[in-house]
């Protein structure tokens, strides 16, 4: 595939830049412009996944004063939903909006940086990404496939998904065929759950039609505009799954190298704040989807059985291990991550864990 040149200069114009060669860092001018486009795996503007995307963009111009412009395009606009860490690597577009588990079977080591079962939460993450060697390992990572990545959102803590039926024991989950990717999924396919990976915009269709008997998707804002309540009557509250969900952003990686030192400072902070404002705008949107999914949707929420939970956290820890083991990138990659930690939980547990519990206490 023909890679695309990165940058448009002020003097050359848009003809100019399109016959110039590739300019370095060292060539770059204060003057310089730079127009990238971003593919996503999301429906254009879709709630808080589309426009975090969005908000981050705008971030970046406002931020850079007009020298850095991204054009945001929704899933299937310029490449399918599930194409987007492939097209950013061959430079189809200068960056990706995704989440990086939808890659495992590219880079089985990029889960980690989504989702891990049982894992760390949000905040637990974050400081894993910032002030451990989460953002290092993942830049080593991706580097091996021509890409720089970023926290570019997080929805936090996401629902366990919608079911058809009830699920009273483990012998219910037996045969259902599961939307879920990640290593939950593979967690699920351990219990005797068939798991399958899709885009978000199937899942309601697949659901309707029978191709799928539950299905993940992120939490309650997402799926009430997805309408997912319309196809599945329980909602799983059971947060086992993604106790913490990163969304990425990727660049190719010639074109963050051409940039000038001011502009990946702009990319770098755009991208934080994006991070935090995505996570605060679900922990109020979410509040008020629920609410309207159970008032007015008469939804169903449920829990997991015991049995069911138990056997999902010996099966996560399986299939953790079975990754460490037959891939060495995974290894390093767990290896900090599960350090990491047990660094942060007892303050965790001692800290906003034991706080709840107090609250709920007390609280009337």
């Amino acid at each position: 595939m023909q890679r695309r040149h990165f940058l448009k200069t002020a003097s050359l114009g848009v003809a100019g830049a399109a016959a110039a060669p590739f300019v370095s860092t060292s060539q770059a001018r204060a003057d310089d412009t730079y127009n990238w486009d971003m593919v996503t795996s999301w429906p254009k503007n879709f709630p808080a996944l589309g426009t975090g995307a969005n908000d981050f963009a705008r971030r970046v111009e406002q931020l850079s004063n007009g020298r850095m412009t991204i054009t945001v395009h929704g899933a299937g606009e310029l490449v399918p939903a599930l194409e987007v860490f492939d097209a950013v690597a061959a430079g189809t577009a200068e960056m990706g909006h995704s989440a990086s588990y939808y890659w495992r079977g590219k880079v089985a080591a990029s889960q980690f940086f989504t989702a891990v079962p049982f894992g760390m939460t949000t905040t637990e993450m974050n400081a894993w990404l910032y002030h451990g060697d989460g953002q290092a390992l993942w830049d080593e990572l991706y580097a091996e496939h021509n890409l720089k990545p970023f926290a570019v959102g997080n929805t936090g803590p996401q629902m366990a998904g919608w079911f058809k039926k009830e699920i009273n024991s483990l012998d219910d989950m037996q045969g259902l065929k599961l939307r879920l990717p990640g290593l939950a999924g593979e967690a699920m396919n351990g219990i005797g759950v068939s798991t399958v990976n899709m885009p978000g915009s199937e899942i309601f269709t697949s659901l309707q039609t029978g191709v799928l008997d539950a299905a993940d998707w992120v939490g309650p804002y997402n799926d009430l505009a997805f309408g997912l309540h319309q196809v599945a009557d329980y909602y799983y509250t059971s947060v086992w799954n993604e106790p913490s969900a990163v969304l990425e952003g990727t660049i190719n990686l010639d074109a963050w190298n051409a940039l000038p030192d001011d502009l990946k400072a702009v990319v770098t902070e755009a991208a934080r704040a994006s991070n935090l404002a995505m996570y605060s705008e679900f922990a109020f949107r979410n509040a008020q989807a629920l609410e309207a999914l159970v008032e007015e949707h008469d939804v169903k929420l449920r829990t997991f059985p015991e049995d069911v939970m138990a056997a999902l956290y010996e099966s996560s820890q399986a299939a953790i291990q079975r990754q460490v083991e037959d891939d060495e990138a995974s290894r390093r990659v767990y290896e900090s991550y599960s350090a990491f930690q047990k660094i942060v939980r007892p303050f965790s547990d001692v800290g906003e864990y034991a706080y709840l519990k107090s609250r709920d206490n007390v609280a009337v």
